[in-house]
């Protein structure tokens, strides 16, 4: 269906491809995986036309659909959610629009009665060919496909009349993939369409993907998403695109499996060369010897060299030891919140929470979206007063947030290494640069602004934050947001050997499998205590 052969793609001296090939087949399942900036993204729009290749060839089978879905979101105003979405069902939709004009036309006696027998015989021959082909499509079903999308998608029917503008840039964003399922292409490529999902919304996408008839290629941060959907993996890194038969978790052990060969045949080879370079240095001065000098020589030029890929940079730390806390780290008793509104009213988001969180806990907070898991943690860590009840924070207990919006807690007028100094007034520049570095910035890096870095930039900044200060108890809403699956690996590992206690809010569920002992569900309003892990949980939930 596409196929990418040879391809060479650089930006002035830095080379993303060469002589790289890739191959999409009916029905593929492929993962896309490689460190940030390795050209995965290139590889989405190299196929969709966006951009050009400097060498080698894109093929696309003739007739092929190919939807995209993006990180990047236009603005759009004055159309309904449903409206925008209905609009990218391409063909289907064309067709709908021309069956409406020409009912029209049917409906005005005037222009009707000007057609000759003729024309008149055409034009209904016409319309009988558009409305069997709009029948064929699926087109008297496209709406209510594309309400159960939203949906799906966590836009409640109700919200599918508003104006697109009304909506945040994460309800865009599943507007923008909402018009992308239902396009149904023939090729469907999906950069990150987890990024802006909860958990419900995941498992539906999930799903639907897995019922999708035509070929899929994505990238995803999430990896139980990934491992469940994708079949193959492709690997974007070092210069080339390499393929593996299996899915993330195949993939990892084949690469470290296939990196070990090429280490060991780096090796045979240097150590061939540094022998063949001995022989050179050892007879070039014999003219008995001239030849074979000569053609070792040329042999050593001609070689091409075995190049190991240097190992992608990710964050690296560890939480360092924690104060002990009390035994209690939070008590909530009839916890209530609500929110007021513009008409005066009051928008309750819970009530009556009564719990425990005990040193040690490592707890997972679920529920629906909008259930108020971001409220309750904002409860808990004293940035927004309860409307009833209380959350006490134990004796000993030292507190550090994260927000999923990271740049809350950050100053955007700050540079990244002004960020920590701050916080570690009497530490030296070395170990302040030492602690960054773990994180992946080093260099001029440290001298950007809080205001231009990424989301994934701004989420490893807070994370450095939190290394500052000597905390036991982290409460983290969506900590993983904008990581990549090594970067989340890294901070699954040290939260896992995190000493203190944490309260936690994520969409991934390979994270919280790995960590959770305990699950708050906050359902309805209320909260559900659940004294297992997180397979406990589904277990129980039914799921």
């Amino acid at each position: 269906m596409v196929n990418l052969s040879g391809i060479k793609v650089a930006y002035g001296e830095r080379i993303l491809f060469r002589d790289s090939s890739l191959l999409i087949r009916p029905q593929d399942r492929i993962g896309l995986v490689g460190p940030n900036g390795s050209g995965k993204t290139t590889l989405f729009r190299l196929i969709t036309g966006e951009e050009q290749a400097d060498d080698g060839t894109v093929t696309v089978d003739p007739g092929t659909v190919i939807g995209y879905f993006s990180q990047d979101v236009g603005e759009s105003a004055g159309k309904s959610a449903l409206q925008e979405v209905l609009e990218g069902a391409g063909k289907v939709y064309e067709l709908g629009l021309q069956m409406e004009e020409m009912e029209h036309t049917m409906g005005d006696a005037d222009a009707m009665e000007a057609m000759s027998d003729e024309a008149m015989e055409k034009f209904m021959v016409r319309y009988g060919e558009v409305q069997m082909e709009y029948q064929n499509l699926g087109g008297y079903e496209l709406e209510t496909e594309a309400k159960a999308i939203l949906d799906g998608l966590g836009i409640a029917e109700s919200r599918q009349q508003l104006d697109i503008s009304s909506f945040s840039g994460g309800w865009k964003m599943r507007i923008a993939l909402a018009r992308i399922l239902l396009l149904n292409p023939d090729v469907l490529l999906m950069d990150e369409p987890t990024n802006h999902l909860d958990v419900e919304s995941i498992i539906w996408l999930e799903e639907w993907l897995k019922s999708f008839k035509g070929a899929l290629m994505m990238t995803s941060h999430d990896r139980e998403f990934m491992t469940r959907i994708c079949s193959r993996t492709i690997e974007a890194a070092g210069e080339t695109v390499q393929a593996y038969s299996g899915d993330y978790d195949f993939y990892l052990n084949e690469r470290a499996i296939r990196r070990e060969q090429l280490v060991a045949a780096q090796r045979r080879q240097q150590a061939m060369m540094a022998k063949e370079e001995e022989f050179i240095a050892r007879f070039a001065a014999r003219a008995s010897h001239a030849a074979q000098v000569q053609s070792r020589v040329k042999m050593l030029e001609k070689m091409e060299k075995i190049v190991v890929p240097p190992e992608p940079r990710v964050m690296k730390f560890d939480f360092p030891p924690c104060p002990r806390s009390g035994d209690v780290v939070v008590r909530m008793e009839e916890l209530a919140k609500e929110w007021p509104l513009e008409d005066g009213g009051v928008h309750p988001v819970f009530s009556g929470i009564t719990g425990v969180v005990e040193r040690g806990n490592k707890i997972a907070l679920t529920g629906v979206n909008g259930a108020g898991k971001s409220t309750l943690l904002k409860v808990i860590a004293d940035l927004t007063d309860a409307t009833a009840g209380s959350a006490e924070i134990g004796a000993s207990v030292s507190t550090g947030y994260f927000s999923q919006y990271s740049g809350d807690s950050l100053t955007e007028a700050n540079t990244i290494y002004e960020e920590l100094a701050a916080l570690l007034p009497t530490e030296s520049k070395g170990s302040i640069m030492n602690l960054l570095g773990a994180f992946q910035f080093s260099g001029d890096d440290v001298d950007k602004k809080i205001g231009v870095l990424s989301g994934g930039e701004k989420s490893r900044v807070v994370l450095a934050t939190l290394l500052a200060r000597p905390i036991n108890f982290l409460i983290l809403d969506e900590p993983t947001n904008h990581l990549d699956i090594a970067s989340r690996e890294v901070l699954l590992e040290a939260l896992q050997k995190f000493e203190g206690t944490v309260i936690i809010v994520s969409h991934d569920r390979y994270f919280l499998k790995h960590l959770a002992n305990r699950v708050f569900e906050i359902d309805h309003g209320q909260m559900k205590t659940f004294e297992g892990n997180y397979d406990y949980y589904l277990e129980k939930k039914g799921q």
